[in-house]
């Protein structure tokens, strides 16, 4: 069982690294991670990557959503550079993570500790 879960995550994590350029993959993914994260019996380890998952896709509209009213003006390119070296670092965290069979920090930016 925390085999195939651990699977559907790492399944989940690729899908939104597509998503940088088919955004319907990210929705997938995050759909999945809702769908998953309720299962019963779930490793507490893994339960923490399908909610970092779930952060990640919520941060991450919001960080599309600043880029894109603001691309008007420089810093909304700036935003959207921003949010896609974001994902890639959380996505690449999360699977090194899985692979190590270890819980993820969920956190605001990526890096270090919450907010």
């Amino acid at each position: 069982m925390t085999r195939s879960n651990s699977t559907y995550a790492k399944i989940i994590y690729i899908l939104y690294l597509v998503g940088l350029v088919m955004g319907l993959t990210a929705i997938i993914g995050v759909v999945m991670a809702y769908v998953k994260r309720s299962e019963p019996e779930m490793p507490v380890w893994l339960k923490t990557h399908f909610d970092f998952q779930i952060q990640t896709f919520w941060y991450g509209v919001i960080y599309l959503l600043v880029g894109i009213l603001l691309a008007t003006v420089f810093i909304g390119a700036v935003v959207l550079v921003w949010w896609m070296i974001w994902l890639i670092i959380r996505s690449v965290k999360g699977l090194s993570a899985l692979d190590r069979q270890t819980a993820i920090e969920g956190t605001f930016f990526g890096f270090g500790r919450d907010l």
